[in-house]
């Protein structure tokens, strides 16, 4: 395990901690992606309503 050992309420600690964090990392880029999809929709939703 290393040469830290955890006692059981550190390890509970511990792996709630990672499994908070593991989901953000791996969807950071789907998250950034649907934001910036969203944007250029309203950007271009502006467009056409100004020109019109």
């Amino acid at each position: 395990m290393g040469k830290y050992q955890l006692d059981t309420k550190s390890k509970v600690a511990a792996a709630k901690y990672q499994d908070g964090k593991k989901p953000a990392v791996s969807n950071k880029k789907d998250k950034i992606n649907q934001l910036r999809e969203a944007y250029l929709q309203k950007q271009n939703e502006k467009k056409q309503s100004g020109e019109g």
